[in-house]
């Protein structure tokens, strides 16, 4: 077993502007109209989503105009910085440390590309010193909360006495479409909302919980089912239609085999903090999970408040649970492009 690494603190951040869904669909379908006939049919995706409301780094009415590559980029470069400093100064003054204690930062985030990556742009915001040690995560999509966690874990498990920042930003609503509109698209504007979250990890240091061991899953042949395709106009989804059905079938013998790696079995762990994908997602791993329907119900509130904010949104969950009494034994687990599945394993301090 890894050395355990205590989870200090956790804090999360959200954008300003607040998108109620129901507007989301009444602007969606007077925007689109006849122009794109799916929006009709794919309408009732925005109530069956499970969402009530998101953040946004802009206002509806700056998506609707035509944006492309650079200027998406230019607001993911300012807004994803602005969150990360944001969550992090969270996170830190919760530990009661500042930037200059901070040994090494890692940070996840796939919705758009910056490089220098996001923490060398906050070095003096935070107050990162300059031997700060910097790894920028790219390209785990949704499940950049558990991967990036874990990543951070073992850093920290690695040189003891080092203090350990992970922070992840996604901006998914920057994937908005405005031309060449397909189904994937239309889902896309239902599900996605923008957000941070930041914690502070040491080895053998007391927290709300620590972090015990991890495991990671990839599926073979499965490159198609989760991603990003890029184009002129920006970043556009890469999402699979019978990802629920897959979920169902495949997470099950899976999770068995990286629990069963640990000494574990599924009935030992007392709680499942899962990424909500969308409510299908919820309800296709309480299945495989046997864990019950309705089991999912923190992750159902924040996928209400918040939608899906990507690698985040794992974070969000695990919040609201350490704030209400963190279980025993739990597995954080979240599903990425890959396709692969992501776990940490915690034990309550």
């Amino acid at each position: 077993m890894p050395t355990p690494v205590g989870l200090v603190s956790l804090e999360t951040a959200s954008p300003p502007f607040e998108l109620d869904q129901d507007e989301v669909r009444e602007t969606v379908l007077a925007h689109f109209g006849a122009r794109v006939p799916m929006v009709e049919r794919l309408a009732s995706v925005f109530t069956n989503a499970g969402i009530r409301t998101r953040q946004a780094v802009r206002p509806i009415s700056w998506y609707l105009e035509p944006r492309d590559l650079p200027a998406r980029s230019k607001v993911y470069l300012d807004s994803a910085l602005d969150l990360f400093v944001d969550a992090a100064n969270k996170a830190l003054a919760s530990a009661g440390l500042t930037g200059a204690d901070v040994d090494l930062v890692v940070t996840a985030s796939t919705t758009g590309v910056a490089t220098p990556s996001l923490e060398a742009r906050a070095m003096e915001r935070v107050g990162f010193r300059p031997d700060t040690a910097r790894v920028p995560l790219f390209g785990v999509g949704c499940a950049g909360g558990a991967t990036g966690l874990a990543l951070a874990a073992r850093l920290a498990a690695a040189q003891p006495g080092s203090t350990v920042l992970f922070v992840t930003v996604e901006l998914c609503t920057l994937a908005f479409r405005n031309q060449d509109v397909s189904a994937t698209d239309v889902v896309a504007t239902a599900l996605f909302g923008d957000g941070a979250a930041a914690c502070v990890l040491q080895a053998g240091a007391k927290g709300f919980a620590e972090v015990v061991s991890y495991a990671e899953h990839t599926w073979p042949e499965t490159l198609d089912v989760m991603g990003w395709k890029m184009d002129a106009e920006g970043l556009g989804v890469v999402l699979k239609s019978d990802l629920p059905p897959f979920v169902q079938k495949h997470l099950r013998p899976a999770m068995d085999a990286m629990l069963a790696a640990q000494g574990l079995a599924i009935g030992e762990v007392d709680r499942f903090i899962c990424h909500p994908g969308g409510a299908k997602i919820i309800e296709a791993l309480e299945s495989a999970l046997d864990l019950g329907q309705g089991a999912l119900d923190v992750e159902r509130e924040v996928l209400a408040a918040h939608g899906n904010m990507s690698a985040p949104t794992v974070l969000f969950i695990l919040d609201r649970l350490r704030r209400r009494g963190m279980p025993k034994q739990s597995v954080l687990t979240a599903m990425g492009p890959g396709f692969t599945a992501s776990t940490v394993t915690l034990r309550a301090a």
